[in-house]
């Protein structure tokens, strides 16, 4: 039998790539109709990654070198990033995990708070405590994860994997959150936002004072305007310092959190943002803070019943499998079934890139500032009181309807 000829199954190795025409984005290929002929394989991106040199941009490297597999996800994520940014989309941006312990705070969430790529974050309260050792001359170091930890215990050695700081840190940490929260400013009900506003201005005054440089994730927010939501403050240790003073001190200690006033906050700047533009979310690893942010669209669209149409972008890391039914693991399409994100969203926006936040976003954030993506910041905190205001107005307006439903008439 004769060799079948080869040549004519061979294509040129200079073939272009093809595009879709929509946002210049690379056509999916989600589902078998597509490759019903041999069209959608041929205008699909082909992997012909070109031999890396040295002499690349990160923005070259994720959008050449990156072409399956996580490392597709990975480009995937950034490209929508860039897409946020270009379309000047508002941008919720949660982080989990350890984050400031990690420095990456430090590398990446400032730089881009400082650009006006994040608008609103929402995060743990254990991440902004850690963060404010630094503030008040504390260090965190890296130790090998296998270093002993009933030794390090007897060291008085706290251990975060392969992060290291002594309990001392701690202690310190826990004087100076106390001694704010007697300040005259704290003794009212706020919601976290508030809290985390004048928590920033607080440490932003020490940083100055002491004359450093770089600032704390909680000052660079409060001098950017961005407000700051921790969806489960009371499993921090700045939240457990208010309930020291509490048990202390009884009624003379006034601070509380408005837990109603926090949910509604969220949802009010997401139905301004999405009423006059496009919304994304960055999700950061997966827990408490991702959930939060998401759970503003439900509040709109179920609780309130508004037209909310979710989320615009939804780009997520996360390390999770998503067959475990966790919150952390969710994917866009199973959030758009609950309303957190539009079908457009989970079609030709989303992304699940199945890594460590850690491994990805310096790469990222280095390609994003290196295409002078920076913007002006929007400052949503100054804008918290009128879009409250606005959304209440919507709501009081169906105030007989929804109350017919809950009443049974």
């Amino acid at each position: 039998m004769p060799n079948a000829p080869i040549l004519p199954i061979l294509r040129s190795r200079s073939e272009p790539v093809a595009q879709s025409a929509k946002n210049g984005e690379i056509s999916p290929m989600k589902d078998g109709r597509s490759m019903d002929n041999n069209k959608g394989l041929e205008n699909a991106r082909r992997v012909a990654p070109p031999a890396i040199t040295g002499r690349e941009r990160p923005e070259d490297l994720l959008r050449h070198a990156f072409p399956a597999f996580v490392g597709r996800q990975i480009r995937t994520a950034w490209e929508l990033m860039e897409r946020s940014l270009k379309q000047d989309a508002t941008v919720f941006a949660t982080m989990s995990g350890a984050m400031t312990p990690a420095g990456l705070h430090q590398s990446c969430i400032v730089p881009m708070i400082r650009g006006g790529m994040i608008d609103v974050l929402t995060t743990t309260g254990a991440n902004l405590y850690h963060d404010a050792h630094r503030v008040i001359g504390h260090r965190i170091h890296e130790i090998q994860p296998d270093a002993g930890d009933t030794a390090l215990r007897d060291a008085r050695i706290i251990r975060i994997y392969d992060l290291g700081f002594s309990e001392e840190v701690l202690l310190d940490t826990d004087l100076l959150f106390a001694r704010i929260f007697l300040e005259p400013e704290f003794q009212r009900p706020m919601t976290t936002p508030e809290t985390n506003y004048l928590l920033g201005e607080r440490l932003h005054r020490i940083e100055v004072k002491l004359g450093l440089a770089e600032p704390c994730l909680l000052s660079a927010c409060y001098q950017a305007g961005v407000p700051v939501f921790v969806g489960a403050p009371q499993d921090g240790s700045i939240f457990l310092n208010a309930v020291k003073l509490k048990a202390l001190l009884g009624d003379e200690f006034r601070y509380s959190l408005d837990a109603l006033g926090d949910v509604t906050s969220m949802a009010a700047l997401q139905w301004e943002a999405q009423r006059n533009g496009t919304t994304a979310i960055w999700i950061l690893g997966g827990g408490v803070p991702k959930n939060y942010t998401l759970q503003g669209e439900p509040t709109l669209s179920q609780i309130f019943e508004l037209d909310a149409r979710g989320f615009d972008i939804d780009v997520q890391f996360c390390v999770d499998p998503v067959d475990n039914g966790a919150l952390s693991s969710c994917p866009a399409g199973e959030g758009h079934t609950w309303g957190k994100v539009s079908a457009e969203c989970v079609e030709t926006s989303s992304v699940y890139a199945h890594c460590d936040v850690t491994a990805a976003l310096p790469w990222i954030t280095c390609a994003l500032l290196g295409a002078d993506l920076q913007r002006p910041p929007k400052r949503l905190f100054g804008r918290l009181d009128a879009a409250l205001e606005e959304l209440l107005r919507e709501v009081r307006n169906r105030r007989d309807d929804l109350l017919r439903g809950i009443e049974g008439e």
